[in-house]
């Protein structure tokens, strides 16, 4: 009978014992945390020989392709000026040549804004129109900048810049063309469209027109 409570006591005290190993035995346990440790240094060892090597090699790789680079602006000198395109037609025809030129352009995509037409003959319908009510409201449209302007050939000079510039060779005097194909080029930031002769074109432009 004395033995029945004596073994509850061992057993309690067994157990107690037990609890405090098992935590501390916890607390060993992140021990084994430094055994990855070793294997870290392994790797900043690798890479550090390796990685410096490549962009030292990278670096002078990189300049060569920039100091041919000034040679390339040699290109885009020679493409400075507008494409020119040329559409034959002859003196009667060339306004509805550049009407069909202008509205292929808008179907493009183009806004009415980046087109000028020139006229070297008549006039266009438009301008006609337009200038009945007086140079100030014709020309206040034209700075506005929203819409196709038409002029003729002899008010290039007075007209600013636009993307697009169509000519329509349609009539008038040899000098009036020979005069306004020149500024028509300079007007033209990307594209200008001849609408005439061949022959008269490019004489005054040049035969590689």
């Amino acid at each position: 009978m004395p033995l029945i409570p004596e073994e509850p006591q061992i057993h309690e005290s067994a157990q107690g014992p037990r609890a405090t190993p098992a935590s501390g035995r916890t607390a060993p346990t992140p021990r084994p945390v430094p055994g990855p440790r070793p294997a870290a240094p392994s790797r900043p060892g690798r890479p550090g020989p390796v990685r410096p090597t490549p962009p030292v090699q990278r670096t002078p790789r990189e300049v060569a392709p920039v100091q041919p680079g000034p040679s390339g602006p040699a290109a885009p000198a020679a493409v400075a000026g507008p494409q020119i395109q040329l559409i034959p037609a002859s003196a009667e025809g060339a306004l509805d040549a550049a009407e069909e030129a202008v509205d292929v352009l808008l179907d493009a995509g183009r806004a009415p804004g980046d087109v000028l037409v020139f006229t070297t003959g008549a006039q266009h319908p438009w301008a006609e129109h337009e200038l009945s009510f007086g140079e100030a409201s014709y020309w206040a449209q034209h700075d506005a900048g929203d819409d196709v302007f038409y002029a003729d050939a002899g008010a290039a000079s007075r007209a600013a810049s636009r993307p697009v510039v169509v000519v329509a060779v349609n009539g008038g005097p040899a000098s009036v063309a020979a005069t306004a194909l020149p500024l028509a080029h300079a007007r033209a930031d990307s594209l200008l469209i001849v609408c005439g002769d061949p022959q008269q074109i490019n004489s005054v432009l040049g035969a590689g027109v």
